[in-house]
């Protein structure tokens, strides 16, 4: 990359380019609003138009137009702006701001293209938050809707194939959440949902192919996890499945082509780690795979159009990365 970044954003956008945007820079860049994209076809990054804001812990949404949404986070101040990035035009543009500053947040994009945007923290008020609010796209407005029974930073939300959101852990000012609750777009409400065997904070969450949701790794106030576990929405039950090798948070997970996750990095139980594993739904077992070149946290990783993994940036333990690097999917099946 141009800039060193930990703690950015990276989508795919519709044309197979990825977005990165945001983060915290090396010595004294500070807080970023700098983007820049990355062309698969000539492995080549460019820089690309600012952000209004410097921020990170922030958010990125790629809407169903194509234009990618960054919401809150932290920069020179506590932030509740929002804006969106149009490719046709390579410029970002101010929209509807939130009520609450919140960074530690997640955004869900639902099937109607609404955005749901559910707890975090104030650094303001300096609480925890429970609320959550949709951003409508067209035209660029929040709206209200019910807030979760448990207030929560550093969870993960993901979208399940009947569209409902499920928000899995983080924390809550006091305890590491097990907690798991359910939002169904055609109520607006919240349901609580079966516990997680691990409280965790800082963890992943990856919906796989069958439908499940596997979470892993993570921190529970004691210690980094290497357990796994995976949430069957037919019945609202967790099971654990196989641990990973390494214990680890602010690591990434993806769902490979080959119904596979891919899990690279993250902070272990005594440094930054360069180790990837690979998760087979298939046999519920872990398989390390060959190291990144660079041990990082903080990290994003993205699944090309031609089926490779970008991993961006991150934090080296000696420093702030700009380096990329890409997994190749060799299996199929």
């Amino acid at each position: 990359m141009n800039v060193r970044r930990e703690g950015h954003t990276a989508s795919v956008l519709k044309n197979g380019k990825v977005l990165v945007a945001g983060g915290y820079g090396s010595g004294s860049s500070g807080h970023l609003n700098s983007s820049e994209l990355y062309d698969p076809l000539t492995r080549i990054w460019t820089t690309t138009g600012g952000m209004n804001d410097r921020r990170m812990g922030h958010t990125e949404s790629v809407l169903m137009d194509g234009r990618v949404l960054v919401i809150g986070g932290t920069g020179s101040r506590r932030l509740n702006s929002v804006e969106f990035y149009d490719p046709s035009t390579e410029t970002w543009t101010i929209t509807g701001s939130m009520d609450d500053t919140r960074n530690g947040h997640t955004a869900s994009v639902l099937r109607d293209g609404k955005v749901l945007v559910a707890g975090g923290f104030n650094g303001d008020l300096n609480i925890y938050l429970n609320s959550a609010i949709l951003y409508d796209p067209s035209t660029g407005t929040w709206t209200k809707t019910d807030s979760m029974n448990n207030t929560r930073r550093f969870h993960t939300a993901s979208v399940l194939s009947d569209g409902r959101v499920l928000v899995a852990g983080g924390f809550d000012g006091r305890t590491y959440l097990n907690s798991t609750e359910l939002y169904d777009p055609s109520t607006g409400t919240w349901t609580t949902t079966g516990y997680m065997n691990d409280g965790r904070e800082e963890h992943t969450a990856s919906v796989l192919t069958n439908g499940r949701v596997l979470v892993a790794g993570g921190f529970d106030g004691r210690t980094h996890l290497n357990s796994t576990e995976l949430y069957d929405p037919l019945i609202g039950l967790w099971t654990t499945t196989g641990s990973m090798n390494d214990a680890r948070q602010l690591h990434t997970a993806s769902v490979l082509t080959n119904r596979k996750v891919l899990v690279t990095g993250g902070s272990g139980v005594i440094d930054v780690l360069n180790g990837a594993e690979l998760y087979d739904p298939l046999t519920g077992l872990w398989t390390t795979i060959d190291h990144m070149n660079d041990a990082r946290q903080l990290h994003t990783a993205s699944v090309l159009t031609n089926r490779k993994v970008l991993v961006t940036g991150g934090y080296g333990g000696a420093g702030v990365l700009n380096s990329a690097e890409l997994h190749e999917v060799f299996q199929t099946n």
